[in-house]
């Protein structure tokens, strides 16, 4: 009698979370109010502008590093004749002397460059990303780069969004230059530090 009274208790508690595996997305909503990223027309937000939950993130994507560094690269890279090669792609040599009033990721041990990553299909659309010079790390007594220690990127977390085409209608076939944006995280390098290597040299 008690297993009886106790059997439909038991078969909810074995549903339920089964359930909200299968459903939890929807049940607990996304970007969009109702669980489902609104699906944009090319006359509601042409190509190239950002809808305006997105701008409303702008200013706290301006304070995010890798977003921060982009006007100055490209200011950079403007200034740079084009027959020039880019300075800094190869592991350097340190000397104190010269590096004195350089910015960290010239005085660093585990020097890094940045460059601009452009995906059109991301918001933000580009990112600076952290990029290794070296293999190892730069010896502080010799100034040149020793294999004893490894160089690797340091990654952050950065919450991005994808554009993907997505139907405005009921059939979920991709309506010509409609659009949704889908909350992502992606890891971005940031920079570069040194560790030991796995294994012995």
């Amino acid at each position: 009698m008690v297993l009886n009274e106790l059997l439909p208790g038991l078969l909810l508690l074995l549903w339920l979370p089964a359930s909200l595996a299968r459903h939890g997305p929807p049940l607990w909503g996304g970007p969009h109010p109702h669980g489902t990223p609104r699906c944009y027309s090319a006359e509601e937000l042409p190509l190239g502008q950002a809808p305006p939950h997105l701008l409303a993130r702008a200013a706290k994507w301006e304070q995010a590093l890798p977003v921060a560094l982009v006007a100055s690269l490209e200011a950079g890279g403007r200034r740079r004749r084009h027959d020039e090669p880019p300075a800094g792609t190869q592991c350097p040599v340190l000397r104190p002397e010269a590096v004195l009033e350089a910015d960290i990721h010239q005085r660093s041990i585990s020097p890094w460059r940045y460059r601009v990553d452009t995906d059109e299909s991301r918001y933000p659309q580009k990112l600076a990303f952290a990029q290794c010079l070296c293999r190892g790390c730069i010896s502080a007594k010799t100034g040149r780069e020793t294999a004893a220690l490894n160089s690797v990127p340091l990654l952050q977390s950065l919450l991005v969004f994808r554009r993907r085409p997505c139907s405005r209608d009921a059939s979920r076939v991709p309506t010509p230059g409609a659009f949704s944006f889908h909350a992502e995280f992606i890891r971005v390098p940031v920079g570069c530090t040194c560790v030991l290597p796995r294994s012995a040299q």
